[in-house]
Parts: structure tokens; sequence; C-alpha cells
């Protein structure tokens, strides 16, 4: 069984993945489409995206402030390190106590990953598929069949294939959320893997990935943008620059 197999069978047999990912985001995509997107797959993908980073939206805000102030806080954190070289146990109580006075949750980034990766993978077996032939056993007794789709984006861009425009605006907008999320703390091989090793990844990546998985991780990475320039803007601190 290959990877794709492995998670279309994951996402559709496993009632866990099914009930609680698959059929709502599958659900959501073709009512979206047969409504509001006026049977544009490409916008429909674009609001399911949005709406879903709208409900998500706390547990992403934690992880990027978690973030931010993890690289403000690196001095304190290393001073820790230091005293308590000897000591671990030590060093993790005085690191959980500088985190409470931050209020920083530690959990904060896994939770986020814990929720956005099976989404990401749902909505992979869902763009990957056939819509007009594998969608109908999951559909909910209330969501009209959408019958035909016109799978592309404003008649642009073909959403079963891949598309280079979507692959480069997809990496060039990691590399600015990338930038945005470094601080002067911010350390030289954590500056190359979020400025120039992601986005490079982004663009290998989705180049063989259909244009689908291209606009929403356009998408959902500009919607991360503008979550960051609010965190940003919350912090005491400046951006790094370089």
């Amino acid at each position: 069984m290959n990877g794709v197999a492995f998670l279309q069978n994951l996402f559709r047999e496993n009632f866990f993945f099914r009930e609680l990912f698959y059929e709502p985001l599958l659900n959501g995509l073709v009512w979206l489409y047969n409504t509001v997107a006026l049977q544009d797959l490409g916008l429909a993908i674009i609001l399911l995206t949005v709406l879903v980073r709208l409900i998500i939206y706390p547990l992403f805000h934690q992880a990027i402030r978690h973030q931010r102030l993890v690289q403000e806080l690196r001095p304190e954190l290393l001073k820790i390190k230091d005293k308590h070289k000897a000591n671990r146990e030590a060093q993790t109580k005085a690191t959980l106590e500088l985190f409470k006075r931050h209020k920083l949750n530690p959990l904060a980034p896994f939770l986020s990953l814990l929720v956005q990766m099976p989404v990401f993978l749902a909505l992979y077996v869902i763009f990957i598929s056939d819509f007009t032939q594998t969608i109908e056993p999951w559909l909910y007794s209330f969501t009209p069949h959408p019958g035909e789709l016109n799978q592309t984006f404003f008649n642009l861009i073909d959403l079963k294939q891949a598309s280079p425009v979507l692959a480069v605006l997809a990496a060039l907008s990691q590399y600015f959320q990338g930038r945005l999320a470094l601080t002067a703390a911010s350390t030289p091989p954590m500056k190359i893997m979020m400025v120039y090793a992601l986005p490079a990844i982004i663009f290998v990546a989705l180049f063989k990935f259909p244009a689908a998985i291209g606009l929403y991780w356009l998408t959902t990475t500009v919607f991360s943008i503008i979550q960051q320039i609010i965190v940003n803007r919350a912090s005491p601190t400046s951006l790094a620059k370089g």
C-alpha cells in the first residue's frame, strides 16, 4: 500500500479520522462550492481554509505567541541552562517558572501541530481524489451532490494538476512569514531554516502536489502572516531584519 492509499484508507475507514476530520471538511467544501463559492472549487478551498483557521484561531495564536516569546527569552533560558547545567530537574523547574511568569503554555506548539496535521492530511486526501467519483459515500444526507465539479480556480488554474505559479506564491508567502517570525534573539540556524530552508521545501513539494494543495497552503500561510503581524505588534521587541 502506497502513501496515498494509506491516507485514503485512514481518513475514510477509521471512525475517528473520518467523523472528526474527513467528512466535516469534505461536506463543508461541497456546501461552499454549491453556495457562496458560486461553483468555483478554488474559491471554495479558500473559503474553507479561512473558516478552519478562524475556528482554530486561538490555538494558533498561542502557538505563534509562544514561538516568538521563546526567542525573546532565549538569553534568560541560556542563563538558566548555564546555572543549572549539573541539575536537569532544577533546570526544568526554573524554565517552567519562567514560562509561567510570561504566561506561556509549553504545550501550545504541540497542540497546534496536533490539530494542523490531521486537517492538512484530510484536505490532501480530499484534493487528491476524483471528486465526481469518490465523494458520494461520505456526503451527509442534507448535502446535495455537486455533480460534475468545475475543478479550476476562476477557470485559470487546473486544481488537479501541479501549478508552478501557486508553488512560487506559496514559497514566497512562507518566506515572508518566516521573516516576520524572527526576533533579534533568533539564532542563525533558526533564520536559515525559517527564511530559506522551509520555503524551499514548500516550493519543491508543491511542484508535485495538485494545485488545490498549493492553494490551500498559500491561503493558510497568508492567514498565518496576518496572525504573526498581530502577535508582533503586541510584542515589546522589534523584528530582526537579518
